[in-house]
């Protein structure tokens, strides 16, 4: 249950208040907002704190984590605006580098494919490798409560659809545009 004592020790000094001075009536207002305002923080971020596991977090999570940023088309384009039809579908836009050429995965398909169950998801997402520029890493990071509340999101979206291009490997042409993303040059000198 929450702690609702600020909320309450909000409400007795407003009932318990004295004639005050202009400058002590003042104060005491500026202490109720504040204690008001820390209270209610306080319990809203508490329910995000919780480790509720819903669709509706994982919704939050794939944003927050930056999964829309490559793996849903028109993201970037538009402003952080979702398309619920391409949401985690992958895109044909590559990233190549000396490793290759590498696009978004359609994770929409990875959960169809490689995690059929919210359990199977947590260990994927806990132990998969990927090519770059795919922070792996960062998902391996991220808490268990988010990784499912990220399968319940990608779950509800729908209809898996089709795979993003294959990798292609270092010196082939793609068939897709691509960016490509050189190895730093140091100066001379």
């Amino acid at each position: 249950m929450p702690d609702v004592t600020g909320i309450t020790v909000c409400i007795t000094i407003s009932f318990y208040e004295p004639r005050l001075s202009w400058n002590e009536e003042a104060t005491m207002t500026f202490l109720r907002t504040t204690l008001l305002a820390l209270s209610t923080t306080g319990l809203m971020a508490g329910a995000a704190i919780a480790g509720e596991v819903s669709a509706k977090r994982g919704a939050q999570v794939a944003v927050t984590s930056g999964c829309h940023d490559c793996h849903t088309a028109g993201y970037n384009e538009t402003g952080g605006k979702i398309d619920p039809a391409a949401a985690l579908k992958g895109t044909g836009l590559g990233w190549q580098g000396p490793w290759g050429t590498t696009y978004p995965s359609n994770l929409r398909l990875t959960v169809a494919e490689k995690a059929k169950t919210e359990d199977d998801f947590v260990t994927f997402a806990k132990t998969f490798q990927a090519r770059p520029p795919m922070p792996f890493y960062n998902v391996h990071a991220m808490d268990e409560s988010d990784v499912r509340s990220l399968y319940q999101y990608i779950v509800s979206l729908g209809e898996a659809g089709a795979p993003a291009p294959a990798f292609v490997p270092p010196g082939e042409e793609p068939k897709t545009p691509y960016i490509i993303v050189a190895p730093p040059v140091m100066p001379k000198g």
